[in-house]
């Protein structure tokens, strides 16, 4: 049984405790303890922390780099090397996100795939410097790229779930709204632009403060990682 006075308790959202049992640096890695014994935080969970928060930066980055350059030099311009960026990063950050529920990281992988595999046909069909436009003005190609986008929605609702953080709404909430209000024909173009402006910008927000956090907050409990793993692996019994 364990004591509270002995060991913190796990944070409710993040499953990571506050604080490590271990400050003492010259002891090694920290220790944490979690809801199904101790766990260490150790060199490579930092290194796939930080990836994961350069990847997401990434995204913002080539997204709000992308509306830039379409808003100041319009269609001529090839905005495809920002869509590669995008698809790289969310590629590398559903590599290295921590989520307790293999399933689901699947799933949000599936449609980082999916999408990506719906804009190479649109590159395909309209070229590659044609593919903002062709969204633009026809917006039955959002059911291609959209699993993109879900994948990305899905990191949002991740992070609003851990750590309540308003800006994730951003691309939790209006990214999803943006695009379905595009493809049902609710949205015009300048209102589908501002909209994405803003979720841009929130994501960014997102991205920058995700930096100062301790690298214990992104991984969350290993304990449960370790005891879900054991519960798949088939029994010898």
């Amino acid at each position: 049984m364990m004591k509270a006075k002995t060991h913190p308790m796990p944070d409710p959202m993040t499953g990571s405790t506050t604080r490590p049992l271990n400050h003492d640096p010259a002891q090694g890695d920290p220790v944490f303890e979690g809801v199904y014994g101790p766990f260490t935080i150790d060199a490579t969970d930092r290194r796939e922390v930080l990836g994961y928060r350069l990847a997401l930066l990434a995204v913002g980055v080539g997204e709000a780099a992308l509306l830039w350059q379409w808003r100041s030099f319009g269609d001529g311009t090839p905005l495809w090397p920002w869509l590669l960026v995008m698809a790289v990063g969310l590629g590398l950050a559903l590599l290295w996100i921590h989520i307790y529920l293999r399933p689901l990281h699947r799933a949000l992988q599936l449609f980082w795939l999916l999408g990506c595999a719906g804009g190479l046909v649109l590159a395909a069909r309209v070229g590659a410097n044609a593919m903002l436009p062709a969204l633009a003005a026809d917006s039955r190609w959002i059911w291609a790229v959209g699993p993109f986008f879900a994948a990305l929605a899905g990191i949002g609702f991740k992070e609003f779930f851990c750590f309540q953080r308003p800006e994730a709404i951003g691309v939790t909430l209006l990214l999803p709204a943006t695009l379905l209000g595009r493809l049902a024909g609710l949205l015009d173009g300048p209102t589908t632009f501002t909209l994405l402006a803003v979720q841009t910008a929130l994501l960014l927000v997102l991205c920058l403060r995700k930096f100062p956090m301790p690298a214990a907050a992104d991984v969350g409990d290993k304990s449960v990682f370790a005891y879900l793993e054991s519960q798949n692996r088939p029994s010898n019994a």
